[in-house]
């Protein structure tokens, strides 16, 4: 879970980063699709400290 957590960190930040690149609609859409990745992985990181303490 944790490779998981830190490609979907590395995925997003890298699709933030492309998305300020982009205009209009499509660079809007690349911004939501990579916070949404982001805080997936984010999510997944701390699913798996809760995991590892029980």
């Amino acid at each position: 879970m944790k490779l998981i957590a830190i490609l979907l960190l590395i995925l997003g930040l890298l699709g933030l980063l492309l998305s300020t690149a982009m205009f209009g609609d499509i660079g809007i859409a690349a911004a939501i699709g990579s916070i949404t990745a982001i805080l997936s992985g984010i999510g997944f990181l701390n699913i798996n400290k809760k995991l590892r303490n029980n």
